[in-house]
């Protein structure tokens, strides 16, 4: 498999998650590292983005809700390399419904190799890294081989029928 590179700018473009349970934590993160976020691009899905843009005065692009669709909204994001890194304070005690949403989410991350942090201390190691604020480019690998390799393994089963 390939390697690819990517740059991030120095101004990333990040997406903020909390489930329900995580939301006030989220929020008072975000209101101490106000300075910091403030200099990048945040969007959110739902309720997430409403209250820390309401408690922190932070411009939060809002997206769906999760269980309407908002972790696949970033999950797309993702893949059209429109968010640099993904901060979700997970719920590790509670059943989500929308579950096999959030795993595809973290599937899509790993794809893309966009840092995901689920949880405050690998939020703020994330932030608080010499690369947060300048730009930084990743090499990661290149799935397209692979898929292209499927699609003809595909189309050779289907030529032999």
């Amino acid at each position: 498999m390939k390697d690819i590179e990517r740059t991030l700018n120095a101004q990333k473009r990040i997406a903020l998650i909390a489930h329900d349970h995580k939301k006030e934590a989220m929020i008072r993160w975000c209101q101490k590292n106000k300075d910091i976020l403030g200099n990048h691009f945040l969007c959110g899905t739902g309720t997430t983005a409403r209250l820390i843009a309401e408690n922190t005065g932070l411009p939060v692009e809002a997206l769906k809700s999760g269980p309407l669709g908002g972790d696949q909204e970033v999950g797309a994001r993702i893949a059209e390399g429109k968010i640099d890194m993904v901060i979700f304070f997970s719920d590790p005690l509670e059943a989500q419904p929308h579950d096999p949403d959030i795993k595809a989410l973290l599937r899509i991350a790993n794809v893309y190799d966009v840092p995901f942090a689920n949880n405050r201390a690998t939020a703020d190691f994330m932030i608080h890294s010499e690369f947060f604020n300048q730009c930084y480019t990743c090499v990661s690998e290149d799935y397209t081989d692979m898929n292209r390799r499927r699609e003809e393994d595909i189309q050779s089963v289907i030529d032999r029928k």
